[in-house]
């Protein structure tokens, strides 16, 4: 993979800093060859997130299917969700361990923090949304909509304004016992706006096959939501973008920002110039992994991976570390990229 002249100067001054430092005995891996061979250039506006001298690492594997990643600034972990076994797990920055959080989550699927650190997630097999609170105990914010149950909750984000929570209700966890449990759906698959304080839920469109993965722009001017429909319909997988209208209570201008022919794309995440990173899974080797669209659509690059992946968040002091859920393992890579967000 070609570089250029400021990445392999980079990777001489990553070199010389460790020939400056302490040796340390430890068991390791055999060593990769810089540069990773999983990043791939498809729009040469790519480069300037790369990393010349970092690698892939594995950091974990045991689980389904890892999902829901989020992470935590002030405790330096990701919560993530490994589905069917029914836990949450957690990984810890500093020592690198992954250890159960929660056992068992409700097949718990996407997670995320409101900005008084309490983590929100996504129940399958409840289908509800719940909060935790200081004390570490699940707080019902939703679980029914016009009076009927909703589908399975996917995935949420926080409106920083009014810590209005928006969710994804595709049902996936009502489809299989595998996820959750097996029910037919009595609501269609939508986005909410959830106001945590009065509890007061609003369906803000329908207008999506399967609403999955999601996340704001930066400006949290714009929300863009993961299509998954090619799993149940024969549709091809997209991300559709809205813009964000009274603080995230209303959507407007609906527009398709990208269409995937092959796979699709689940977990989402922004970067600060507005880039949309998305987890990619079921497209087979050279498709899944990671693919990064600029704001205009056009698919700058991908981080190749050997597993299907469903989500992904940014992590670290500065954010420029990706988390990455496979299926069966998590990953991190280090990014020129900054996480808009901080779950």
């Amino acid at each position: 993979m070609d570089f250029d002249r400021r990445s392999f100067i980079g990777g001489l001054a990553a070199v010389a800093s460790l020939a400056s430092s302490p040796a340390v005995s430890q068991s390791a891996p055999e060593p990769q060859r810089y540069p990773d061979e999983a990043w791939k250039v498809l729009d040469e506006r790519f480069r300037k997130y790369m990393i010349g001298n970092t690698p892939l690492q594995r950091q974990w594997t045991g689980s389904l299917w890892a999902e829901g990643s989020a992470w935590n600034g002030v405790g330096r972990y990701v919560v993530f969700s490994d589905i069917p076994n029914d836990r949450q797990m957690r990984w810890d920055e500093v020592t690198g361990a992954v250890t159960p959080l929660r056992v068992p989550a409700h097949f718990s699927n996407g997670n995320t923090f409101d900005f008084e650190g309490r983590q929100i997630s996504c129940e399958h097999s409840t289908a509800r949304v719940v909060r935790y609170g200081w004390q570490g105990e699940p707080e019902v914010l939703a679980e029914s909509y016009d009076g009927k149950p909703l589908n399975a909750p996917n995935d949420a984000v926080v409106h920083p304004a009014t810590g209005g929570i928006i969710f994804t209700d595709p049902g996936y966890g009502s489809h299989w016992w595998y996820e959750g449990n097996v029910r037919e759906l009595e609501l269609p698959t939508s986005v909410y706006h959830l106001d945590p304080r009065s509890r007061t839920l609003t369906r803000l469109t329908d207008e999506i096959f399967k609403p999955n993965g999601l996340c704001f722009s930066p400006d949290y001017r714009k929300l863009y939501v993961a299509d998954t429909a090619a799993t149940h319909h024969p549709e091809p997988a997209r991300i559709i973008s809205w813009d964000v209208e009274d603080d995230g209570r209303r959507l407007a201008n609906r527009q398709v920002f990208t269409t995937l022919e092959k796979g699709f794309h689940d977990g989402i995440r922004a970067d600060v110039d507005g880039n949309i990173w998305a987890a990619t899974a079921f497209g087979g080797a050279g498709i899944d992994g990671i693919h990064v669209y600029a704001p205009d659509g056009v698919k700058l690059g991908q981080i190749l991976m050997p597993e299907a992946c469903a989500n992904l968040t940014f992590v670290g002091k500065h954010r420029n570390r990706l988390f990455i859920c496979g299926s069966q393992s998590v990953y991190t890579i280090y990014t020129a990229a900054q996480g808009a967000h901080i779950a």
